[in-house]
Protein backbone atom coordinates (compact mmCIF):
# COMPACT_ATOMS: atom_id res chain seq x y z
CA UNK A 1 0.00 0.00 0.00
CA UNK A 2 1.47 3.16 -1.16
CA UNK A 3 1.72 5.82 1.93
CA UNK A 4 1.01 9.50 0.20
CA UNK A 5 2.40 12.68 2.04
CA UNK A 6 -0.49 13.66 4.10
CA UNK A 7 -0.52 9.79 5.94
CA UNK A 8 3.23 10.25 6.16
CA UNK A 9 3.44 13.83 8.33
CA UNK A 10 0.18 12.13 10.51
CA UNK A 11 2.28 9.38 11.39
CA UNK A 12 5.52 12.00 12.15
CA UNK A 13 3.61 14.04 14.12
CA UNK A 14 2.82 11.31 16.53
CA UNK A 15 6.01 10.30 16.50
CA UNK A 16 6.97 14.12 17.50
CA UNK A 17 4.33 13.94 20.40
CA UNK A 18 5.28 11.00 21.76
CA UNK A 19 9.08 11.46 21.85
CA UNK A 20 7.66 14.96 23.24
CA UNK A 21 5.94 13.36 25.95
CA UNK A 22 8.78 11.18 26.92
CA UNK A 23 10.99 14.40 27.34
CA UNK A 24 9.19 16.15 29.35
CA UNK A 25 8.69 12.84 31.89
CA UNK A 26 12.66 12.64 31.62
CA UNK A 27 12.60 16.20 32.40
CA UNK A 28 15.04 16.82 29.62
CA UNK A 29 14.54 19.94 26.95
CA UNK A 30 11.66 19.75 24.35
CA UNK A 31 14.39 20.50 21.48
CA UNK A 32 16.11 17.13 22.29
CA UNK A 33 12.97 15.06 22.17
CA UNK A 34 12.25 16.85 18.65
CA UNK A 35 15.71 16.28 17.29
CA UNK A 36 15.71 12.27 18.83
CA UNK A 37 11.80 12.61 16.79
CA UNK A 38 13.38 13.86 13.81
CA UNK A 39 16.24 10.83 13.33
CA UNK A 40 13.97 8.08 14.22
CA UNK A 41 11.31 9.35 11.46
CA UNK A 42 13.89 9.68 9.01
CA UNK A 43 15.32 7.07 6.77
CA UNK A 44 17.97 5.95 8.58
CA UNK A 45 15.77 4.60 11.51
CA UNK A 46 11.71 4.03 11.34
CA UNK A 47 11.72 5.22 7.44
CA UNK A 48 8.42 6.86 7.74
CA UNK A 49 9.55 10.17 6.07
CA UNK A 50 12.21 11.03 3.48
CA UNK A 51 12.95 14.63 2.69
CA UNK A 52 10.26 16.14 0.38
CA UNK A 53 9.50 19.57 -0.86
CA UNK A 54 5.99 19.62 1.35
CA UNK A 55 8.41 19.25 4.59
CA UNK A 56 10.82 21.99 3.53
CA UNK A 57 8.21 24.09 2.99
CA UNK A 58 6.50 23.71 5.85
CA UNK A 59 9.76 24.09 7.53
CA UNK A 60 10.69 27.31 5.95
CA UNK A 61 7.29 28.79 6.21
CA UNK A 62 8.14 27.73 10.45
CA UNK A 63 11.43 29.50 10.29
CA UNK A 64 9.74 32.59 8.43
CA UNK A 65 7.45 32.78 11.28
CA UNK A 66 9.57 32.53 14.44
CA UNK A 67 12.04 35.17 12.76
CA UNK A 68 9.34 37.10 11.99
CA UNK A 69 7.77 37.07 15.19
CA UNK A 70 11.29 38.01 16.54
CA UNK A 71 11.53 41.35 14.15
CA UNK A 72 7.89 42.23 15.18
CA UNK A 73 9.78 43.02 18.54
CA UNK A 74 12.82 44.71 17.78
CA UNK A 75 13.26 48.58 18.79
CA UNK A 76 15.06 49.90 16.06
CA UNK A 77 16.80 52.43 18.78
CA UNK A 78 18.65 49.23 19.93
CA UNK A 79 20.13 48.15 16.55
CA UNK A 80 21.94 51.63 17.20
CA UNK A 81 22.96 50.40 20.62
CA UNK A 82 24.18 46.50 20.16
CA UNK A 83 25.62 47.13 16.52
CA UNK A 84 28.76 47.70 17.78
CA UNK A 85 28.96 44.46 19.77
CA UNK A 86 27.12 42.38 17.68
CA UNK A 87 29.86 43.05 14.53
CA UNK A 88 32.57 42.42 16.79
CA UNK A 89 31.43 39.49 18.37
CA UNK A 90 29.95 37.84 14.95
CA UNK A 91 32.88 38.67 12.92
CA UNK A 92 35.32 38.10 15.75
CA UNK A 93 34.05 34.69 16.81
CA UNK A 94 33.98 33.92 13.03
CA UNK A 95 37.25 34.63 11.92
CA UNK A 96 38.99 32.63 15.15
CA UNK A 97 36.38 29.36 14.41
CA UNK A 98 37.88 29.43 11.15
CA UNK A 99 41.26 29.59 11.95
CA UNK A 100 41.57 27.22 14.73
CA UNK A 101 39.23 24.81 13.10
CA UNK A 102 41.49 24.87 9.86
CA UNK A 103 44.18 23.72 11.87
CA UNK A 104 42.34 21.07 13.57
CA UNK A 105 40.90 19.53 10.34
CA UNK A 106 44.23 19.83 8.91
CA UNK A 107 45.95 18.11 11.84
CA UNK A 108 43.34 15.45 12.48
CA UNK A 109 44.18 14.64 8.04
CA UNK A 110 41.65 16.60 6.09
CA UNK A 111 42.83 17.49 2.58
CA UNK A 112 43.16 21.97 2.28
CA UNK A 113 39.99 22.11 0.19
CA UNK A 114 38.12 19.57 3.15
CA UNK A 115 39.66 21.65 5.84
CA UNK A 116 39.01 24.92 4.34
CA UNK A 117 34.95 23.72 3.93
CA UNK A 118 35.24 22.07 7.35
CA UNK A 119 36.73 25.32 9.13
CA UNK A 120 34.05 27.29 7.44
CA UNK A 121 30.62 25.18 9.13
CA UNK A 122 31.84 25.43 12.30
CA UNK A 123 31.62 29.41 12.55
CA UNK A 124 27.62 29.22 11.85
CA UNK A 125 25.48 29.21 15.10
CA UNK A 126 21.91 28.49 14.03
CA UNK A 127 20.01 31.34 14.79
CA UNK A 128 16.77 28.94 14.34
CA UNK A 129 17.74 26.92 17.84
CA UNK A 130 18.80 29.60 19.51
CA UNK A 131 15.55 32.19 18.92
CA UNK A 132 13.63 29.20 19.95
CA UNK A 133 15.45 28.47 23.19
CA UNK A 134 15.85 31.86 24.55
CA UNK A 135 12.29 32.26 23.72
CA UNK A 136 11.25 29.55 26.22
CA UNK A 137 13.56 30.78 28.33
CA UNK A 138 11.93 34.62 28.07
CA UNK A 139 15.59 35.80 27.56
CA UNK A 140 15.19 36.84 24.34
CA UNK A 141 14.51 40.63 25.14
CA UNK A 142 17.54 40.54 28.06
CA UNK A 143 20.67 42.06 26.89
CA UNK A 144 22.51 38.63 26.01
CA UNK A 145 19.67 37.64 24.46
CA UNK A 146 19.99 40.94 22.36
CA UNK A 147 23.37 40.68 21.84
CA UNK A 148 23.07 37.19 20.50
CA UNK A 149 20.58 37.72 17.80
CA UNK A 150 22.66 40.53 16.72
CA UNK A 151 25.77 38.36 15.80
CA UNK A 152 23.55 35.41 14.70
CA UNK A 153 22.38 38.38 12.12
CA UNK A 154 25.67 39.01 11.27
CA UNK A 155 26.40 35.33 10.85
CA UNK A 156 23.89 34.92 8.44
CA UNK A 157 25.67 37.66 6.42
CA UNK A 158 28.80 35.60 6.23
CA UNK A 159 26.63 32.62 5.15
CA UNK A 160 25.42 34.31 1.96
CA UNK A 161 28.92 35.38 1.12
CA UNK A 162 30.78 32.23 1.74
CA UNK A 163 27.91 30.73 -0.73
CA UNK A 164 28.66 32.97 -2.95
CA UNK A 165 32.33 32.84 -3.16
CA UNK A 166 31.86 28.79 -3.65
CA UNK A 167 29.43 29.05 -6.26
CA UNK A 168 31.75 31.57 -7.89
CA UNK A 169 34.94 29.40 -7.43
CA UNK A 170 33.11 26.15 -8.15
CA UNK A 171 31.52 26.93 -12.00
CA UNK A 172 34.55 29.30 -12.56
CA UNK A 173 32.45 31.62 -14.31
CA UNK A 174 32.17 35.37 -12.52
CA UNK A 175 33.88 37.67 -10.98
CA UNK A 176 34.05 37.61 -7.14
CA UNK A 177 34.26 40.65 -6.47
CA UNK A 178 31.22 41.55 -8.89
CA UNK A 179 29.51 39.59 -6.85
CA UNK A 180 30.28 40.49 -3.70
CA UNK A 181 29.17 44.20 -4.72
CA UNK A 182 25.84 42.86 -6.20
CA UNK A 183 24.76 41.23 -2.34
CA UNK A 184 26.17 44.19 -1.00
CA UNK A 185 23.38 46.44 -3.66
CA UNK A 186 20.45 44.07 -3.26
CA UNK A 187 21.02 43.89 0.72
CA UNK A 188 20.93 47.69 0.47
CA UNK A 189 17.91 47.81 -1.55
CA UNK A 190 16.11 45.17 0.43
CA UNK A 191 16.62 46.60 3.65
CA UNK A 192 15.93 50.45 2.24
CA UNK A 193 12.35 48.52 0.74
CA UNK A 194 11.82 47.91 4.72
CA UNK A 195 12.44 50.84 6.17
CA UNK A 196 9.82 52.56 3.98
CA UNK A 197 7.35 50.09 4.45
CA UNK A 198 7.90 50.19 8.19
CA UNK A 199 7.72 54.40 7.52
CA UNK A 200 5.14 55.28 5.76
CA UNK A 201 3.07 52.03 4.71
CA UNK A 202 2.73 49.99 8.11
CA UNK A 203 0.60 52.52 10.34
CA UNK A 204 -1.98 52.97 8.36
CA UNK A 205 -2.19 49.16 6.83
CA UNK A 206 -2.52 47.48 9.93
CA UNK A 207 -4.95 50.37 11.49
CA UNK A 208 -7.33 49.57 8.34
CA UNK A 209 -6.61 45.51 8.68
CA UNK A 210 -6.84 45.79 13.06
CA UNK A 211 -10.34 46.29 12.37
CA UNK A 212 -10.55 42.40 11.95
CA UNK A 213 -8.54 40.44 13.82
CA UNK A 214 -8.18 37.24 11.52
CA UNK A 215 -7.19 39.75 8.49
CA UNK A 216 -4.66 40.80 10.45
CA UNK A 217 -3.22 38.00 11.36
CA UNK A 218 -3.63 36.77 8.21
CA UNK A 219 -1.91 39.82 6.32
CA UNK A 220 0.63 39.86 8.15
CA UNK A 221 1.79 35.83 8.12
CA UNK A 222 1.04 36.57 4.29
CA UNK A 223 3.99 40.19 4.59
CA UNK A 224 6.58 37.66 6.52
CA UNK A 225 6.16 34.92 3.69
CA UNK A 226 6.40 37.33 1.01
CA UNK A 227 9.05 39.27 2.24
CA UNK A 228 11.33 36.18 3.17
CA UNK A 229 10.42 34.83 -0.51
CA UNK A 230 11.81 38.18 -1.86
CA UNK A 231 14.69 38.00 -0.14
CA UNK A 232 15.39 34.25 -1.29
CA UNK A 233 15.15 35.92 -4.84
CA UNK A 234 17.94 38.40 -4.16
CA UNK A 235 19.92 35.45 -2.98
CA UNK A 236 19.74 35.70 1.08
CA UNK A 237 17.80 33.20 3.41
CA UNK A 238 14.30 33.38 4.33
CA UNK A 239 14.91 34.12 7.90
CA UNK A 240 16.83 37.77 6.64
CA UNK A 241 13.44 38.89 4.68
CA UNK A 242 11.03 37.43 7.56
CA UNK A 243 13.49 39.06 10.32
CA UNK A 244 13.38 42.53 8.58
CA UNK A 245 9.34 42.61 7.54
CA UNK A 246 9.03 41.60 11.48
CA UNK A 247 11.10 45.10 11.96
CA UNK A 248 8.64 46.58 9.71
CA UNK A 249 6.10 46.29 11.78
CA UNK A 250 7.67 46.83 15.02
CA UNK A 251 6.80 50.51 15.65
CA UNK A 252 3.01 49.89 15.18
CA UNK A 253 0.91 49.21 17.89
CA UNK A 254 -0.16 45.87 17.15
CA UNK A 255 3.00 43.72 17.45
CA UNK A 256 1.98 42.24 20.54
CA UNK A 257 -1.32 41.45 19.66
CA UNK A 258 0.22 39.99 16.36
CA UNK A 259 2.66 38.31 18.15
CA UNK A 260 0.68 36.91 20.36
CA UNK A 261 -1.64 35.27 17.69
CA UNK A 262 1.30 33.75 15.73
CA UNK A 263 3.01 32.00 18.76
CA UNK A 264 0.86 28.59 19.14
CA UNK A 265 1.10 28.52 14.62
CA UNK A 266 5.14 28.96 14.41
CA UNK A 267 5.87 26.25 16.84
CA UNK A 268 3.64 23.63 15.14
CA UNK A 269 5.54 24.58 11.96
CA UNK A 270 8.92 24.65 13.56
CA UNK A 271 8.19 20.93 14.42
CA UNK A 272 8.50 20.07 10.82
CA UNK A 273 12.32 22.05 10.83
CA UNK A 274 13.35 19.11 12.93
CA UNK A 275 11.78 16.71 11.35
CA UNK A 276 13.80 18.17 8.41
CA UNK A 277 17.26 18.11 10.12
CA UNK A 278 16.39 13.89 10.74
CA UNK A 279 16.03 13.25 7.29
CA UNK A 280 19.37 14.55 6.40
CA UNK A 281 20.73 12.35 9.52
CA UNK A 282 23.15 9.54 7.39
CA UNK A 283 24.15 7.18 10.45
CA UNK A 284 26.58 5.08 8.74
CA UNK A 285 28.74 7.99 7.18
CA UNK A 286 28.58 9.75 10.84
CA UNK A 287 29.59 6.61 12.76
CA UNK A 288 32.70 6.61 10.30
CA UNK A 289 33.99 10.14 12.04
CA UNK A 290 32.89 9.96 15.24
CA UNK A 291 36.32 10.48 16.15
CA UNK A 292 36.86 13.78 14.66
CA UNK A 293 33.02 14.49 14.85
CA UNK A 294 33.88 14.68 19.15
CA UNK A 295 36.50 16.88 18.30
CA UNK A 296 34.95 19.48 16.58
CA UNK A 297 32.09 19.41 18.60
CA UNK A 298 34.26 20.18 21.72
CA UNK A 299 36.16 22.98 20.26
CA UNK A 300 32.36 24.55 18.99
CA UNK A 301 30.94 24.06 22.67
CA UNK A 302 34.20 25.49 24.41
CA UNK A 303 36.23 27.19 21.91
CA UNK A 304 33.34 29.56 20.71
CA UNK A 305 31.64 30.44 23.81
CA UNK A 306 35.42 31.85 24.93
CA UNK A 307 36.36 33.86 21.84
CA UNK A 308 32.31 35.46 22.45
CA UNK A 309 33.41 36.15 26.60
CA UNK A 310 37.19 37.24 25.67
CA UNK A 311 35.53 39.98 22.99
CA UNK A 312 32.81 41.42 25.18
CA UNK A 313 34.87 41.64 28.38
CA UNK A 314 37.43 43.69 26.20
CA UNK A 315 34.65 45.94 25.13
CA UNK A 316 33.64 45.97 29.26
CA UNK A 317 30.62 43.79 29.08
CA UNK A 318 29.56 41.61 32.68
CA UNK A 319 30.97 38.45 32.63
CA UNK A 320 27.46 37.18 33.30
CA UNK A 321 26.37 38.91 30.01
CA UNK A 322 28.99 37.92 28.43
CA UNK A 323 28.98 34.19 29.71
CA UNK A 324 24.92 33.84 28.46
CA UNK A 325 25.73 35.52 25.29
CA UNK A 326 28.45 32.90 24.28
CA UNK A 327 26.87 30.13 25.07
CA UNK A 328 24.22 30.70 22.21
CA UNK A 329 27.41 29.80 19.77
CA UNK A 330 28.09 26.63 21.41
CA UNK A 331 26.69 24.88 18.45
CA UNK A 332 27.12 24.89 14.52
CA UNK A 333 24.02 25.80 12.08
CA UNK A 334 21.71 24.44 9.56
CA UNK A 335 23.41 26.19 7.18
CA UNK A 336 26.23 24.54 8.00
CA UNK A 337 24.92 21.19 6.58
CA UNK A 338 23.66 23.54 3.07
CA UNK A 339 27.15 24.77 2.60
CA UNK A 340 28.77 21.52 2.98
CA UNK A 341 26.12 20.04 0.72
CA UNK A 342 26.65 22.85 -1.98
CA UNK A 343 30.40 22.02 -1.84
CA UNK A 344 29.82 18.66 -2.62
CA UNK A 345 27.51 19.29 -5.83
CA UNK A 346 30.33 21.54 -6.95
CA UNK A 347 32.39 18.61 -6.75
CA UNK A 348 35.11 20.39 -4.12
CA UNK A 349 34.41 17.54 -1.40
CA UNK A 350 33.03 14.49 -0.79
CA UNK A 351 30.05 12.90 1.35
CA UNK A 352 32.40 11.88 4.48
CA UNK A 353 32.54 15.82 5.12
CA UNK A 354 28.73 16.08 4.98
CA UNK A 355 28.39 13.46 7.23
CA UNK A 356 31.11 14.38 9.75
CA UNK A 357 29.23 18.38 9.89
CA UNK A 358 26.20 16.51 10.34
CA UNK A 359 27.17 14.71 13.41
CA UNK A 360 29.03 17.83 14.63
CA UNK A 361 25.66 19.58 14.06
CA UNK A 362 23.23 16.96 15.71
CA UNK A 363 26.19 16.50 19.28
CA UNK A 364 26.48 20.67 19.58
CA UNK A 365 22.61 21.68 19.10
CA UNK A 366 21.87 18.88 21.38
CA UNK A 367 24.74 19.88 24.04
CA UNK A 368 23.95 23.50 24.23
CA UNK A 369 20.66 22.91 24.25
CA UNK A 370 21.35 21.72 27.87
CA UNK A 371 24.18 24.67 28.23
CA UNK A 372 21.76 27.47 27.53
CA UNK A 373 18.52 26.04 29.88
CA UNK A 374 20.96 25.27 32.97
CA UNK A 375 22.93 28.39 31.96
CA UNK A 376 22.05 30.49 35.42
CA UNK A 377 23.31 27.02 37.70
CA UNK A 378 26.38 26.56 35.19
CA UNK A 379 27.31 30.53 36.01
CA UNK A 380 26.43 30.01 39.74
CA UNK A 381 28.93 27.21 40.02
CA UNK A 382 32.03 28.56 37.69
CA UNK A 383 31.39 32.51 38.33
CA UNK A 384 35.24 33.12 39.93
CA UNK A 385 36.56 31.19 37.34
CA UNK A 386 35.05 33.88 34.39
CA UNK A 387 36.27 36.76 36.49
CA UNK A 388 39.18 36.74 34.22
CA UNK A 389 36.87 38.05 31.48
CA UNK A 390 35.55 41.15 32.61
CA UNK A 391 37.49 44.07 33.37
CA UNK A 392 38.12 45.77 36.72
CA UNK A 393 35.35 48.26 35.72
CA UNK A 394 32.82 47.10 33.13
CA UNK A 395 31.22 50.17 31.14
CA UNK A 396 29.34 48.37 28.60
CA UNK A 397 26.03 48.39 30.46
CA UNK A 398 22.79 49.25 28.87
CA UNK A 399 19.16 49.69 29.92
CA UNK A 400 17.11 48.29 27.35
CA UNK A 401 14.00 49.58 29.02
CA UNK A 402 15.06 52.97 29.64
CA UNK A 403 12.21 54.39 28.01
CA UNK A 404 9.49 51.96 28.55
CA UNK A 405 6.39 52.56 30.86
CA UNK A 406 6.38 50.85 34.40
CA UNK A 407 2.58 50.94 35.47
CA UNK A 408 1.44 50.54 39.13
CA UNK A 409 -1.74 49.55 37.31
CA UNK A 410 -2.49 47.83 34.16
CA UNK A 411 -6.34 47.46 32.91
CA UNK A 412 -7.55 44.87 30.88
CA UNK A 413 -10.51 45.51 28.26
CA UNK A 414 -10.90 48.95 27.37
CA UNK A 415 -14.50 49.25 26.60
CA UNK A 416 -17.03 51.72 28.67
CA UNK A 417 -16.36 50.64 32.00
CA UNK A 418 -12.43 49.98 31.42
CA UNK A 419 -12.66 53.30 29.82
CA UNK A 420 -13.90 54.95 32.83
CA UNK A 421 -11.23 53.05 35.48
CA UNK A 422 -8.48 54.02 33.32
CA UNK A 423 -9.40 57.78 33.30
CA UNK A 424 -9.89 57.72 36.85
CA UNK A 425 -6.78 56.10 37.65
CA UNK A 426 -4.72 58.52 35.26
CA UNK A 427 -6.69 61.50 36.78
CA UNK A 428 -5.89 60.24 40.09
CA UNK A 429 -1.67 60.75 38.90
CA UNK A 430 -0.86 57.25 38.77
CA UNK A 431 0.95 55.30 36.53
CA UNK A 432 -1.39 53.47 34.68
CA UNK A 433 -1.47 51.17 31.45
CA UNK A 434 -4.07 50.14 29.09
CA UNK A 435 -4.86 46.96 27.07
CA UNK A 436 -7.06 46.31 24.63
CA UNK A 437 -7.61 44.25 20.85
CA UNK A 438 -9.48 47.21 19.07
CA UNK A 439 -7.12 49.01 18.05
CA UNK A 440 -9.16 52.44 17.82
CA UNK A 441 -10.14 52.69 21.41
CA UNK A 442 -7.10 54.70 22.47
CA UNK A 443 -7.11 56.69 19.32
CA UNK A 444 -10.34 57.84 19.30
CA UNK A 445 -9.75 59.18 22.53
CA UNK A 446 -6.41 61.01 21.88
CA UNK A 447 -4.92 59.45 25.23
CA UNK A 448 -1.93 60.50 26.00
CA UNK A 449 -1.27 57.01 28.15
CA UNK A 450 0.12 53.78 27.20
CA UNK A 451 -1.89 51.32 25.07
CA UNK A 452 -0.90 47.99 24.63
CA UNK A 453 -2.97 46.09 21.95
CA UNK A 454 -2.95 42.87 23.34
CA UNK A 455 -5.39 39.66 23.52
CA UNK A 456 -6.58 38.60 27.16
CA UNK A 457 -6.77 35.13 25.70
CA UNK A 458 -3.45 34.91 25.21
CA UNK A 459 -1.39 33.04 27.21
CA UNK A 460 1.55 34.91 26.70
CA UNK A 461 0.16 38.44 27.15
CA UNK A 462 1.68 38.69 30.57
CA UNK A 463 5.14 37.94 29.13
CA UNK A 464 4.41 41.12 26.72
CA UNK A 465 3.35 43.03 29.56
CA UNK A 466 5.87 45.40 31.99
CA UNK A 467 4.70 44.27 35.03
CA UNK A 468 7.70 44.40 37.28
CA UNK A 469 6.24 47.45 38.99
CA UNK A 470 2.40 46.49 38.52
CA UNK A 471 0.36 46.24 42.25
CA UNK A 472 -2.90 45.74 40.68
CA UNK A 473 -4.20 43.89 36.96
CA UNK A 474 -7.33 45.07 36.73
CA UNK A 475 -9.86 43.21 34.04
CA UNK A 476 -12.84 44.73 33.02
CA UNK A 477 -13.85 42.08 30.87
CA UNK A 478 -16.91 40.13 32.14
CA UNK A 479 -16.16 36.91 30.83
CA UNK A 480 -15.80 34.00 32.75
CA UNK A 481 -13.43 32.33 30.29
CA UNK A 482 -11.41 35.10 29.47
CA UNK A 483 -10.51 36.01 32.94
CA UNK A 484 -9.64 32.61 34.02
CA UNK A 485 -7.69 32.45 31.05
CA UNK A 486 -5.72 35.60 32.58
CA UNK A 487 -5.72 34.83 35.80
CA UNK A 488 -4.30 31.55 35.49
CA UNK A 489 -1.50 33.04 32.75
CA UNK A 490 -0.36 35.18 35.60
CA UNK A 491 0.31 33.04 37.96
CA UNK A 492 1.78 30.81 35.79
CA UNK A 493 4.33 33.66 34.84
CA UNK A 494 5.15 34.14 38.39
CA UNK A 495 3.76 37.48 38.43
CA UNK A 496 2.93 38.36 41.91
CA UNK A 497 0.42 41.47 41.65
CA UNK A 498 -3.24 41.65 42.67
CA UNK A 499 -6.12 40.86 39.98
CA UNK A 500 -9.35 42.25 40.11
CA UNK A 501 -11.81 41.14 37.47
CA UNK A 502 -15.22 42.01 36.75
CA UNK A 503 -18.44 39.90 36.61
CA UNK A 504 -21.94 39.90 35.50
CA UNK A 505 -23.19 37.81 38.28
CA UNK A 506 -22.62 36.66 41.82
CA UNK A 507 -22.16 32.88 40.91
CA UNK A 508 -19.35 33.98 38.35
CA UNK A 509 -17.65 36.29 41.27
CA UNK A 510 -17.14 33.44 43.34
CA UNK A 511 -16.05 31.53 40.26
CA UNK A 512 -13.43 33.95 39.27
CA UNK A 513 -12.23 34.11 43.26
CA UNK A 514 -11.49 30.59 43.84
CA UNK A 515 -9.70 31.16 40.51
CA UNK A 516 -7.22 33.16 42.39
CA UNK A 517 -8.80 36.15 41.92
CA UNK A 518 -7.95 39.11 45.26
CA UNK A 519 -10.78 41.18 44.10
CA UNK A 520 -14.13 40.63 41.93
CA UNK A 521 -15.88 43.58 41.00
CA UNK A 522 -19.67 44.10 39.32
CA UNK A 523 -19.85 46.57 37.51
CA UNK A 524 -24.02 46.64 36.85
CA UNK A 525 -24.28 46.08 40.41
CA UNK A 526 -21.87 48.38 42.20
CA UNK A 527 -23.56 50.97 38.91
CA UNK A 528 -27.51 50.61 39.82
CA UNK A 529 -26.60 51.67 43.91
CA UNK A 530 -26.10 55.34 43.15
CA UNK A 531 -29.44 55.20 40.40
CA UNK A 532 -31.58 53.98 43.38
CA UNK A 533 -30.15 56.22 46.43
CA UNK A 534 -30.72 58.98 43.67
CA UNK A 535 -34.05 57.98 42.97
CA UNK A 536 -34.76 57.56 46.98
CA UNK A 537 -32.69 61.38 47.59
CA UNK A 538 -35.43 62.56 44.55
CA UNK A 539 -38.47 61.20 45.57
CA UNK A 540 -37.62 62.19 49.48
CA UNK A 541 -37.34 65.89 48.20
CA UNK A 542 -40.41 65.31 46.00
CA UNK A 543 -42.52 64.78 49.35
CA UNK A 544 -40.90 67.81 51.29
Amino acid sequence: MDIGVFEQIAGVLAVCVAAGALALVLRQPLIVGLLAAGIAVGPEVLGLVEATSEIELLAKIGISLLLFVVGLKLDVRLVRKLGPVALATGLGQVGFTSVVGFLIAMALGFDLVASIYIAVALTFSSTIIIVKLLTDKRELDDLHGRIALGFLIVQDIVVVLAMIAITATGSGEGDLATEFIGVILRGGALLLFTVLIGRYVAAPATRLLARSSELLILASVTWAVALAAVSILLGFSEEVGAFLAGMALAATPYREAISGRLTTLRDFLLVFFFIELGTQFELGTATEQLTAAVVFSLFVLIGNPIIVMIIMGVMGYRKRVSFKAGLTVAQISEFSLILVALGVAQGQIGGEVVGLVTAVGLITISASTYLIYGSDRIYDRIEPMLRVFERRTPNADIDLDEDSPEPEFVVVGLGRFGTTVLEELRDRGDDVLGVDFDPHRGSRRGWEVPIIYGDAMDPDLPTQLPLHRTRWVISTLRDLDTNRHLLSALREHGFACRVAVAADDQDTADALARAGADLTIRPLHIAAGPLLTAIHEHEADTQE
